[in-house]
């Protein structure tokens, strides 16, 4: 209580002297959310003798568990309650004349008293209570942020195929950036309808992780068209003159190449058999040298390929990397064996009954 009090009157005296401490107000809510939890933490490992002044607790006495989990929960509501009031009482702030904007940045002795009101009245709640609240905090803490990601990636794959329509279908005769991208649409619907099949019961992260994926795949391959097609919004710059997203778009392909052939070279375990013993990793290398040479020598050979055109016979244009009809093809081929595997992932437990897929 006297560190927030002492941070509360500094972040008043900032205010006295700027009119403004907001950026200062981050690091009180996350003082006192870093609070919550050292006080959750020490009330279920150190504060049982202390619990017999809750009449309420009676009915753990005979589990320290029950005690522990039960004084975790209480503080969490606690919590849960400061910063839920707290976002009631700012959501759609978005002028620093507006008077929830003092209310969020300043008037920390309020908020101080509130929060350790807060960490106390819980513990007057009948157990009961706790244990609904131990119900939704379940579900809060574990669907609600797999629901917001799933969404966004489907929120975000939708748009992107929006874009890929209106950028490169600029003609009727761009029919194969059609196919690409309804193929890459119907993809996208096929996985999800049947990762949320009751037989099959994927869920939605995983589909929508994978939608994101084959979107930016149909996205890569159609970018890798050769800069003289009619179908692109952005045609091959005349006069020799290169705008920035050109360069920005071959620096980053270079960095990718590089940082993908590093990475793969130097954690190639991840794809080997677990160690027979133990204590096989003492005195052993941290990687495999000749692999990791290996996966260079086969990341020239891929360089090269990108840098070409997957064609030496291939005109390149300056800045450019990755393109030509071969390497559109090798990510369109790359977009359905990758669908293709999630689907049969999916399937096989159903296929292939007598294994054990666990």
């Amino acid at each position: 209580m006297c560190l927030t009090e002492c941070l509360a009157a500094s972040c008043c005296l900032c205010q006295s002297c700027t009119g403004s401490c907001r950026m200062a107000a981050r690091y009180m809510y996350g003082l006192l959310f870093l609070l919550s939890n050292i006080l959750a933490w020490i009330v279920r490992d150190y504060s049982l003798k202390k619990y017999h002044l809750f009449h309420y607790l009676k009915g753990c006495r005979s589990s320290l568990d029950c005690v522990g989990s039960d004084g975790v929960l209480r503080l969490s509501f606690g919590c849960f309650m400061f910063f839920s009031f707290m976002f009631l009482t700012t959501v759609g702030t978005s002028s620093t004349k507006d008077p929830r904007d003092s209310w969020h940045s300043g008037w920390w002795p309020i908020k101080t008293l509130g929060w350790a009101a807060l960490m106390v009245m819980p513990f007057l709640i009948p157990p009961h209570y706790i244990a609904i609240y131990g119900e939704i905090a379940r579900f809060g803490a574990g669907r609600v942020p797999m629901i917001l990601v799933s969404a966004v990636c489907f929120m975000a794959s939708l748009f992107t195929i929006g874009v890929m329509i209106a950028w490169f279908v600029t003609s009727k005769d761009c029919k194969l950036n059609v196919f690409f991208i309804s193929s890459t649409l119907c993809l996208v619907l096929f996985t999800t309808l049947l990762s949320v099949n009751s037989k099959v019961n994927a869920g939605l992260l995983t589909s929508g992780l994978m939608a994101v994926y084959i979107v930016f795949l149909c996205w890569s391959a159609i970018m890798s068209e050769p800069l003289s097609s009619t179908c692109r919004i952005h045609p091959h710059p005349s006069g020799g003159k290169y705008d920035w997203l050109t360069i920005v778009e071959f620096v980053v392909g270079f960095g990718a190449i590089s940082l993908a052939t590093f990475t793969t070279g130097v954690h190639f375990r991840s794809f080997s058999l677990p160690l027979k013993a133990a204590g096989a990793d003492e005195g052993q290398v941290q990687y495999c040298y000749g692999v990791f040479h290996f996966v260079f020598a086969i990341g020239a050979m891929y360089f090269a390929m990108l840098l070409v055109g997957w064609s030496s016979h291939h005109t390149i244009h300056k800045w450019s990397i990755d393109m030509g009809w071969t390497g559109v093809w090798v990510k369109i081929a790359n977009e359905w064996l990758a669908a293709g595997v999630y689907v049969w992932s999916m399937v096989a437990p159903l296929v292939l009954k007598n294994r054990n897929f666990s």
